[in-house]
């Protein structure tokens, strides 16, 4: 079974890295980035904390509009080109293939972070007491094991930016340490968005097991947009809107997944709520993240085990 999930998951890994609009979301990524210099570049000696913050919402942001494009798209491209029907033909299961087109995508969206992660730690080195120097050297000395990678590996050219994406997060967190508390906000706020977008992704999945990816997407927004607003939701003012949608608002809020919890407040990230753990906060909104994705999943394979492809 592992080796028959692990060949979907790189199969889709391929396919949703070689996308077109994949690379795009990634330029726009990195654009909003340069936009964020110009931003801190306005500040009063607050350069720093403008980068890390706007960084840290702009990988959020794009992480999730990432995941709901390749979550409505990844299943329906391969039921219109008809590729799935020698798949399932073989000693594969319907939901071995589904867990395996899942894994894929969670696969390019923790790629995408990371790299996207990287460039926000690089300015946030650039920004503080470490030397410009080292930081060009160490972006050059990654970019120039990248192109190396790439030339000897020409069979699995796509496969080499899933391992260099992980080690360039790591050597831009060493090379950002002189920034200080803001790169644990980054990390954790990076952390944070990987188990968000887990979420996010495995309520596509839910959706494009039986509908189109125009409506798959369109539900999976509604239900982000839901979910952030969750604690919004069930403290709606009951002299405002009334006693029935005031219930409604929290019955919803306990339905939905909280995802306002992958977003917490910019103390607690830096560990500066004296009755609250970071560590303990990360575990804990781990924990809650792999149940929802547990329960979404298994919804998500009865549903698509039951579905007629005529």
């Amino acid at each position: 079974m592992f080796w028959r999930l692990s060949t979907i998951a790189l199969n889709t890994y391929r396919e949703a890295v070689r996308a077109r609009i994949l690379l795009g979301m990634l330029g726009l990524a990195l654009a909003t980035l340069l936009y964020s210099v110009i931003i801190a570049a306005m500040s009063l000696h607050q350069e720093v904390r403008v980068l890390a913050d706007v960084g840290a919402a702009s990988t959020s942001l794009y992480a999730v509009l990432v995941s709901v494009l390749l979550g409505a798209t990844s299943l329906h491209r391969e039921l219109e080109l008809k590729t799935v029907f020698p798949i399932l033909t073989r000693e594969l299961r319907r939901h071995e293939y589904l867990l395996g087109k899942y894994l894929g995508t969670l696969l390019v969206l923790a790629v995408f972070v990371a790299l996207n992660g990287g460039g926000v730690l690089l300015l946030l080195a650039l920004h503080s007491a470490r030397p410009v120097g080292v930081v060009a050297g160490a972006t050059g000395a990654m970019l120039a094991v990248l192109g190396v990678l790439l030339l000897r590996a020409r069979q699995a050219r796509v496969f080499v930016l899933a391992p260099w994406s992980f080690a360039f997060f790591v050597v831009a967190w060493y090379v950002a340490q002189p920034a200080g508390p803001d790169v644990q906000l980054l990390t954790a706020s990076c952390v944070l968005t990987m188990f968000e977008v887990a979420i996010v992704t495995a309520i596509a999945v839910v959706f494009s097991s039986f509908s189109s990816p125009f409506l798959t997407a369109t539900f999976t927004l509604a239900v982000f947009i839901v979910g952030r607003s969750a604690d919004t939701l069930a403290h709606l003012p009951v002299g405002v809107i009334g006693a029935r949608l005031s219930r409604a608002g929290a019955v919803l809020s306990k339905i939905v997944p909280n995802l306002h919890t992958y977003v917490p407040p910019r103390p607690l990230l830096l560990c500066e709520v004296a009755t609250a753990s970071l560590s303990r906060y990360l575990a804990s909104a781990g924990l809650n993240a792999i149940l929802y994705v547990t329960i979404l999943l298994v919804v998500s394979c009865l549903v698509f085990r039951r579905r007629d492809f005529l």
